[in-house]
């Protein structure tokens, strides 16, 4: 599970096999079933998650029970409510698997300290920190100047292997749009 880690990281960074035994050593793995909560709304956010293997969303229920994904993630990425994970303060969004999945844990304590005793860490979360800022603008452009057909179409070509394993209504939810309206560009396309 830790080599999925490695090759995530040494995508931004490389490390020396002393820095890889000491990084190792900051991690505790976590199995999730699916369906399992891995952080609820309201609890404090204790960890960052690395997804070696498995689909989790990120979310929020309104009032009205209506939930709003605002993050899938899958091997190779991280997931936490970042905002309650640095704060302390609770946390506003649940993440849940979709999928069976193994992940490793960091904890705010071992943040700290693997980015003080592996300088080269400190850069590697600098990096995935400025790329899901770029993310998120990318996003909140999208969600404001594409229609549902071109917002649908530029999720299923940016993520093709992995939109095949999320469900439809998520799908839409994590778009902003009706489960019903993916159900219609579908059948537009398939005319096509």
């Amino acid at each position: 599970m830790v080599e999925v880690l490695f090759e995530h990281i040494e995508k931004k960074v490389t490390l020396s096999d002393a820095e890889r035994a000491a990084v190792k050593d900051f991690f505790t793995p976590k199995s999730l079933r699916k369906r399992q909560y891995l952080l609820q709304a309201g609890d404090s956010c204790k960890y960052l998650a690395f997804i070696a293997e498995g689909l989790l969303r990120t979310y929020n229920t309104d009032d009205k029970g209506n939930e709003h994904v605002s993050v899938f993630g899958w091997e190779g990425w991280w997931l936490s409510d970042f905002n309650s994970f640095l704060t302390g303060e609770p946390a506003i969004y649940n993440i849940d698997a979709i999928e069976d999945a193994q992940l490793l844990l960091l904890s705010r304590a071992d943040y700290e300290k693997l980015t003080l005793n592996v300088p080269i860490m400190d850069r590697y979360f600098r990096i995935l920190f400025q790329n899901s800022i770029l993310t998120k603008e990318r996003r909140l452009t999208s969600s404001i100047s594409h229609t549902a057909k071109e917002k649908y179409l530029e999720f299923i070509s940016s993520n093709p292997e992995v939109s095949k394993r999320i469900p439809q209504h998520l799908i839409a939810s994590y778009l902003g749009i009706a489960p019903e309206t993916i159900s219609r560009i579908k059948k537009d396309l398939l005319k096509k």
